[in-house]
């Protein structure tokens, strides 16, 4: 059934049903929002290719997604918007459809001889590809788009850290580091088989859905895999080379800023890979570490542990530690309201709360350090995993993904050793400010953050 250049390895099949002779093939897009280097799509063209059958593309868009809100969406509407123009121009129309996912695929699926979908990884996206398996009368084939190496390919079980997971996957690395193909639609569409929900205009699209307006988008931020590409651009021009070095120190610019396109599937993990390959060799091993080894760590947490994101997904010996020492005496408390108006004692913790409130974007060291004070000023390790997780979630443009539980419950001791003892962590490893302080100049971050949050910005 595997599309020309398409690895068998990203390819699985999600009920069995057959290929039925109807008159479309359906490419249900959902967590790989991109025309390009999307193994799926390009396998869906294959398939419609040797039908000889035209091919639709389909969004499901829920309004309901959970702890998403308005930031989210208007971000995720703007790549959308892009990618239906992208696939217009391939002669492949893109239907979207309000509602839920999986109602949205059954209702098209009727008419399919064969639907294609992407990986999708946390729970809810992972109901849906069930729900649909279970609905469609044919077909349904996950290929795997959203990794460089597909997560079961590299692991069968839940790893303990990037050091077990690390050999897995460089045994298997150049195998899968290779150019999606683009392949030529040989049969275009007249017209879309279904009515398409307007997307056009982003703002008026927006207004319509019923969503969570506490949070607004990230003013001077744009989603899409243009933007996605130009950011990508510019780091291996100018930031790659000093990666290594500048990726821990908050007050320079020395992340790519790709994450909430790479969330959102703007951009492919495997064309950002391919593309520092062949930027300067300095920064390069420390960036795919990041981008490969650690990003797919977490994207093996969330498929195999059921529990990923409540406190009882962490191991062992992270809970008896915490739990043992969860009732020692605080020096300071605060409520799940303090913490996210970043009225704690903390110029730090309090900047990287507002870096986080005012860009949808926290610098990853700073999100270590916050992560572990929440752990230390909350009235047990329960209610500070509840509350890291659910600011993560309701600011980040990259949160309530694998990324975002991870990042979580690292901070809780996931996929990190014991270390020494300390009242409240027991033995999570700590972080403090004298800490942050020796490793870089911790009070110009508190003006760097003072300046974005400063009135007319």
């Amino acid at each position: 059934m595997a599309a020309p250049a398409i690895s068998p390895d990203r390819v699985r099949a999600l009920n069995d049903g057959k290929i039925l002779d109807r008159e479309v093939v359906v490419y249900w897009m959902q967590a790989a929002q991109r025309a390009d280097a999307n193994h799926a799509l390009e396998f869906a063209v294959g398939q419609a290719n040797a039908l000889r059958k035209p091919l639709a593309v389909l969004f499901g868009l829920t309004d309901s997604y959970p702890e998403a809100n308005e930031r989210h969406y208007a971000f995720m509407l703007e790549g959308l918007k892009e990618t239906q123009a992208s696939l217009r121009e391939r002669g492949i129309p893109m239907v979207v459809r309000l509602g839920e996912p999986d109602a949205a695929v059954s209702e098209l699926g009727r008419r399919a001889c064969l639907v294609v979908t992407d990986d999708g990884y946390v729970r809810i996206e992972r109901k849906w590809r069930r729900a649909a398996a279970a609905a469609l009368p044919c077909a349904l084939v996950q290929v795997d788009t959203n990794t460089v190496v597909p997560v079961p390919a590299a692991s069968t079980k839940e790893e303990y850290a990037a050091a077990t997971l690390r050999p897995k996957i460089h045994r298997l690395l150049d195998g899968f580091l290779k150019p999606c193909p683009r392949v030529p639609l040989r049969k275009e569409s007249d017209r879309p088989p279904l009515e398409s929900w307007d997307i056009d205009d982003t703002p008026k699209a927006l207004a319509r859905l019923d969503l969570d307006r506490s949070v607004a988008g990230v003013a001077g931020l744009r989603g899409g895999a243009s933007e996605a590409a130009r950011k990508l651009r510019r780091f291996v021009r100018e930031g790659l080379e000093a990666y290594a070095e500048a990726r821990n120190d908050p007050t320079l610019d020395g992340q790519s800023g790709l994450s909430p396109y790479l969330h959102f599937g703007q951009i492919s993990p495997l064309a950002v890979a391919l593309a520092v390959k062949k930027g300067t060799r300095y920064g390069q091993a420390a960036f795919l570490e990041e981008l490969i080894v650690r990003r797919e760590l977490s994207l093996n947490f969330v498929l195999y542990n059921r529990a990923y994101d409540r406190f009882e997904g962490l191991p062992d010996w992270c809970r008896s530690t915490l739990l043992e020492h969860g009732k020692a005496p605080r020096e300071f408390v605060y409520t799940r309201g303090e913490f996210e108006r970043g009225a704690t004692h903390d110029p730090y913790w309090n900047a990287a709360q507002k870096e986080m409130v005012l860009t949808g974007k926290m610098h990853g060291y700073m999100r270590m350090y916050w992560g572990k004070k929440i752990l230390e000023w909350s009235a047990s390790p329960r209610d500070a995993f509840r509350t890291a997780l659910h600011l993560n979630n309701k600011y980040e443009l990259d949160g309530r993904d694998a990324n975002g539980f991870a990042g979580v419950a690292w901070c809780f001791g996931k996929h990190d050793r014991p270390w020494a003892r300390r009242p409240v962590y027991g033995t999570v490893r700590t972080m403090t400010a004298g800490g942050l302080r020796r490793k870089f100049d911790a009070d110009a971050y508190v003006r760097k953050i003072e300046r974005l949050a400063a009135p007319g910005r």
